[in-house]
């Protein structure tokens, strides 16, 4: 996403604040949403798709609303793109639609287990790895319209490959309903300097986890 939904983040936008003793939660509404939020997993789609709906979010609108605004309007965009509400609906907030939803509402046992175990994205897979540990990988430069998880800072930088995670459902197909494409993960290093430029004084670095995808030898 080349946009403030980037993975990366943008900069210019000052330190971040910190809340001294932060509660899990600042109002009791919130704490409703975060229950919506996971129970919708059961019957309006995968995280992935839960993703990308908020990252469908304006830039104003993100800016301006809450970690939980945006929670809320994450699962409004997904209830009417499946057709259970209208914006009328929305706007009104109160619900006509009669389409039935393709799975039963959760129970209170299946919603917690989402919240205390979530939804695992390893797959067995016989696709062989293209890279091994040690290997130095380039990460391509794509333009990408949908769902992404590769940050545009490390786009055309090269890093080393510190270890393999197994195969997982691939997020850029999976938000889209074009299928998990389970494939290989790789934890990459990226040194400082090769992502920031020569004027870094600091030996930091960086690991990222990418798919296959992401990735061509260096």
């Amino acid at each position: 996403m080349n946009n403030i939904h980037d993975m990366g983040g943008i900069t210019q936008f000052g330190p971040i604040p910190q809340e001294t003793d932060e509660p899990v939660f600042h109002a009791e509404w919130e704490k409703r949403v975060f229950a919506l939020n996971i129970a919708s997993l059961a019957f309006l789609g995968p995280v992935d798709r839960a993703r990308h709906a908020v990252e469908r979010l304006n830039t104003v609108e993100y800016l301006n609303s809450s970690y939980y605004q945006r929670w809320l309007r994450g699962v409004e965009i997904m209830a009417k793109d499946l057709g259970y509400f209208t914006d009328e609906e929305i706007a009104s907030g109160k619900a006509t639609s009669t389409k039935e939803m393709p799975h039963p509402p959760p129970d209170a046992a299946a919603v917690e287990g989402l919240s205390r175990h979530g939804v695992p994205s390893t797959r067995d897979d016989d696709r062989q790895p293209a890279y091994k540990t040690g290997d130095k990988v380039r990460v391509r430069i794509m333009e990408t319209k949908g769902h992404n998880r590769a940050p545009n800072y490390v786009k055309g930088k090269s890093g080393l490959i510190t270890h393999f995670n197994g195969s997982h459902v691939f997020p850029d197909t999976h938000a889209h309903d074009k299928g998990e494409n389970a494939q290989p993960l790789y934890t990459v290093r990226f040194e400082a300097k090769t992502l920031w430029g020569e004027n870094v004084t600091r030996k930091d670095c960086v690991y990222i986890d990418l798919w296959e995808d992401y990735l061509e030898s260096a």
